[in-house]
């Protein structure tokens, strides 16, 4: 597929977490699908799957809405505040989609990395701590407690460019959301929507994405290139 996004002049690719590196909406499905099945004994997966889909839209919109309204700042502390009463241990129990750790390992190192995401930075350092072998290729991370405004405002994409000391056109961002794309349209930056996720190709297109990938994974083929 033939795209505008001119990588060879690209220097920093910024990566979303759930749906993009990291495989939560499988998790999440096998979940409901655990709770649902003493109940509905056929076709339990199909129907947890729907489910997920129908709960991940009104979502991404809340966090939109909220947004518009300035109010993802009380939003984040709610969320900040829920995290710390829930006493969580530190995380270590995440799942990469299929193809994404042999692509980290492969995007040439002319391109600096970084993660953009919602999740909080004890979240993070659960990630990065849990892939070791990865974690070097990340030179800044930006969640939740890094920014006042959140993901679909531009600020966290933003300041991930400026920790590298990077224009944010020199940036481009990867998600599986229209939150994603949205951000990086304020933010200036481009971006490429994936297909791993729960996003769906013509609303990512809607919002912005100037290429859609089936997964993360195809992305060091489309990068080596150039």
């Amino acid at each position: 597929m033939t795209t505008p996004i001119p990588f060879d002049k690209i220097q920093a690719i910024l990566f979303d977490m759930d749906g993009t590196l990291i495989d939560t909406d499988d998790a999440a499905v096998a979940k409901i699908a655990r709770w649902i099945r003493p109940f509905l004994r056929k076709r339990t997966p199909t129907i947890a799957r729907w489910l997920v889909m129908k709960i991940e839209s009104p979502a991404n919109a809340l966090i939109t809405l909220a947004d518009k309204l300035h109010l993802d700042e009380p939003l984040k502390w709610f969320t900040t505040w829920w995290q710390s009463r829930r006493q969580e241990p530190f995380i270590a129990d995440f799942h990469l989609i299929p193809g994404v750790l042999e692509m980290l390992h492969a995007i040439p190192d002319q391109y600096r990395l970084g993660i953009v995401t919602t999740r909080s930075r004890h979240q993070i350092e659960g990630f990065l701590a849990q892939f070791p072998d990865i974690a070097p290729r990340f030179e800044v991370t930006c969640g939740s407690q890094d920014t006042r405004r959140l993901k679909p405002h531009p600020s966290p994409i933003q300041e991930a460019a400026r920790r590298l000391g990077l224009p944010v056109t020199a940036c481009v961002m990867v998600g599986d959301t229209t939150v994603d794309m949205h951000s990086a349209v304020r933010a200036g930056a481009w971006r490429v929507g994936v297909l791993c996720g729960f996003g769906r190709e013509p609303e990512l297109r809607r919002a912005g994405s100037q290429l859609i990938l089936k997964s993360t994974a195809d992305l060091v083929q489309l990068l080596q290139n150039w």
